[in-house]
Parts: structure tokens; C-alpha cells; sequence
């Protein structure tokens, strides 16, 4: 199955958590063991992600972001926060060079391109017996772009994606701060069609969404959102919103996070609560409304503010993410949809959204 349709996961804040000290380079038990991995689980956030894990899990393509947190930010997440556009900007450039020295060490192939696309899905393992392991770049939160006349520096940089949002950006409405575009959250969206910037809509305000899918006519995404009607928050997904997402051919990725899973479930609360039953019930839903299960996907999200404790029961690293396959085939799902939903789905979307 992973040969025919590699995993992809199209969230993963890979960089935030290295330039905060957490070497991804490491095999998982070794990263845990680190400071910051002893720190994260003193927090009740075992890591779970690391480059070692990935492969284990068959991912063959991974989107990770660019992300700025902002002050006074909602979240478990630690680390140096902005208030200002430039100290944003500082803060993602930085990531941004993290990804870059993994490209040049070989850890990754940064994926700009369908050419590069296809090199890594035809890629054979290295000396090492390593699979090639690509990432698509994607900017979470759109403070670090100054103004609007930067997108295009930033897509020439490799950013492939920007979702405006993560809180209230000074461009959008988000997650817990209701509202509209801005005037430069208009423009924004402009700079972003004329550059072939793909649209991530998670996190987005409702009245900000609504607005973006009328002005950007590019390849949009939620990368990492979950189903209103499962759990009822602005964070996730209406209905409406699945159906506008599908319309445009998006894809939605599902976050493994318990709390965007099942609403009755609280940090603190008992892993075994939650299990990948519920990210199927979160599936089918979106399935149901779109009417095919070729719009989802894996935004697991998994090393976002949340680890091993906030997880699926069966999860114990990355390496079980595939297990949610077994999932899909036990609730009646074909050999083909499970493919699609583990990794093929996502590689379609990319064929369009990346340039030749």
C-alpha cells in the first residue's frame, strides 16, 4: 500500500520546535530523551515526531511550516514569541534556514516543484538504506510576510503555501478572534494568486474564509482541520466550508490531536479516550458531505502544542500513524480509498498546486 500511495502529511512544525532545540535528526527514544524532549514530557507532550519516524511510517512527503507565535498566544506551545512584523519575519526567516541546512545535510528534499515531486516519489534509499523524505513548505500564520509585496520574495524562497491565519493576524480573523479580511489581508490574497501561492484555509475566521475563496482562485487547502459538527468549535470545520473546500478540488487534513477528536475530551484526560474510531467517525463525516473520499488527507499536527498523551490510543510514536489505514479497512473502506486517504489524495492535490 505505501508503495502505491506514500504517506503524506501535510502539517508538521518541524522547524518551530528545532530552532526552540528539538533535533528532529534523532531517532525518536534519543529525541525524547533530550532536554528538550524531558521538558515537553514534563508538560504531558512526549514527542512523537522525529525525520527517524517519519520513515518508519512509510511518509514520503511532509508540509512543514513557518511558524511565528505571537504574544500572549492560546497554546502549550513554548517558544520566543513576536509583537511586532519584523520580529515575525526574523522568527519564520529562521525556520526557513533550518530547512535548508537539512536539505543540504540530506535529511530532506525541500519540494518547490512537480519536478521535485516526482524525484522523491521515485527516489530508492541511500547508502544508509534512508527513503528521501520531501517537504513542502508552508508559512502558518502570515505576520512574518511584512507587507503584501513580499509574497513573492517568499515563494521565490520555497514557500509553496500560506494559510493567513492562526489567531488574528494582522491580515485575517482566526482561530478564538472572530473577523474579516483586512484591507492587507485583501491585498495579500492578490499578491498570493499573481505569485500561484496555494490558499490554506485552517485556522481562517468564517467571515475570513468566505472571503478568501471569493478573491483567491488558486489551489486551496485546510491542511490540518477537523468537522464542526463532531466538535463544535470555530477551529474546525462547518459543513459549508467542507463543501466549498471540495468544490475547488481541496483536500482537508485530519488532525490526531484528542481534543480536536471527541469535544468531551480535555488535556489531562485519559489517552485511551480517545482511539482512531474517532478520526474515522471525523473522516466519514467529511466524506459524507463531499460525497467521495477523494478530499482527505493526514494533517496530523502531531508535534503542534500537543504529544503522545493528546494522541489516539493506538499512537505510541509516528511510526503507528499508518495503523489508522488498518482503521479505514476495518470500517469498509476499499484497498483504493485507503491509499487515497493515507497519502494519494494529497499527492494529486500537489500536482496541480506546485509549479512545473
Amino acid at each position: 500500500m505505501q508503495e502505491a500511495a506514500p504517506l503524506v502529511d501535510a502539517h508538521l512544525d518541524l522547524a518551530f520546535n528545532a530552532v526552540e532545540g528539538y533535533d528532529p535528526r534523532l531517532p525518536l527514544e534519543q529525541a525524547r530523551s533530550s532536554r528538550f524532549g524531558q521538558a515537553a514530557a514534563a508538560r504531558g507532550m512526549l514527542p512523537m515526531v522525529s525525520l527517524p519516524a517519519l520513515r518508519d511510517a512509510g511518509v514520503k512527503i511532509v508540509f512543514g511550516t513557518l511558524f511565528a507565535m505571537p504574544v500572549g498566544a492560546n497554546t502549550d506551545l513554548k517558544g520566543r514569541v513576536y509583537t511586532t512584523a519584523a520580529q515575525a519575519h526574523a522568527l519564520a526567516d529562521e525556520q526557513l534556514s533550518y530547512y535548508r541546512q537539512l536539505a543540504a545535510e540530506g535529511e530532506i528534499t525541500l519540494v518547490k516543484s512537480q519536478a521535485d515531486l516526482e524525484t522523491v516519489l521515485h527516489a530508492v534509499p541511500d547508502q544508509a538504506e534512508r527513503s528521501m523524505l520531501g517537504l513542502v513548505t508552508l508559512m502558518e500564520g502570515a505576520d512574518p510576510i511584512r507587507e503584501a509585496s513580499e509574497v513573492a520574495a517568499w515563494y521565490a524562497a520555497g514557500v509553496r503555501l500560506v494559510g493567513p491565519a492562526w489567531g488574528a493576524t494582522r491580515y485575517s480573523g482566526g482561530t478564538h478572534a472572530p473577523g474579516a479580511l483586512t484591507p492587507a489581508g485583501r491585498e495579500l490574497l492578490h499578491e498570493m494568486g499573481r505569485c500561484g501561492m496555494a490558499l490554506d484555509v485552517s485556522h481562517m475566521a468564517e467571515a475570513s474564509f468566505w472571503e478568501a475563496l471569493d478573491l483567491h482562485r488558486g489551489a486551496l487547502c485546510a491542511s490540518h482541520s477537523n468537522c464542526r459538527a463532531l466538535v463544535p468549535t470555530d477551529r474546525q470545520l462547518s459543513d459549508a466550508m467542507i463543501r466549498a473546500i471540495v468544490e475547488r478540488d481541496g483536500v482537508i487534513g485530519t488532525v490526531l490531536f484528542n481534543r480536536f477528536l471527541r469535544p468531551d475530551w480535555q488535556p489531562g484526560d485519559a489517552k485511551a479516550a480517545v482511539t482512531l474510531t474517532d478520526v474515522v467517525r471525523h473522516l466519514e463525516h467529511i466524506c459524507t458531505v463531499a460525497g467521495d473520499t477523494a478530499h482527505v488527507g493526514i494533517g496530523s499536527d502531531l508535534d503542534g502544542g500537543f504529544g503522545l498523551e493528546g494522541s489516539p490510543a493506538e499512537l505510541d510514536s509516528y511510526a503507528g500513524v499508518p495503523q489508522l489505514g488498518q482503521a479505514l479497512a476495518a470500517a469498509g473502506w476499499r484497498p483504493d480509498e485507503v491509499a487515497g486517504l493515507l497519502g494519494g489524495n494529497w499527492l494529486r492535490w500537489l500536482a496541480h498546486a506546485l509549479p512545473a
